[in-house]
């Protein structure tokens, strides 16, 4: 069997990263997803998502950040990868080679204030 043919073998059930991976991978990409567009990128449902961005916020992998109606999330790549196969290496290094221009992890520039006349 060649390399080509196992990449080409798309019945298997299974990917290489858990779910909070494919959550924080698209935010990595985009900051500003909806959980509504995560929930649909990644296959599971908004609550789902829900919960894993919470799991997330807890150990210190992402920070939600409110600007109007919505949220925008602060990933912190730095964070460490939690399997001891890991250990030493960084999400940033992980998603890094899958997403070489990541988008800002920075809250957009806030709406300037209406000028009162």
């Amino acid at each position: 069997m060649t390399p080509a043919t196992v990449l080409d073998d798309r019945r298997a059930p299974w990917t290489f990263l858990t779910n909070h991976g494919h959550v924080l991978l698209a935010l990595y990409r985009n900051p500003d997803l909806r959980q509504r567009e995560i929930a649909s990128l990644v296959g599971i449902t908004e609550g789902a998502v829900q919960r894993i961005l919470h799991e997330l916020e807890q150990s210190g992998y992402v920070e939600t950040q409110r600007v109007g109606r919505c949220n925008h999330y602060v990933l912190h790549p730095e964070g460490g990868l939690r399997h001891r196969l890991e250990a030493g290496r960084s999400v940033g290094e992980l998603f890094a080679p899958l997403v070489p221009d990541p988008a800002p992890s920075r809250p957009p520039d806030p709406l300037p204030a209406a000028n009162p006349r």
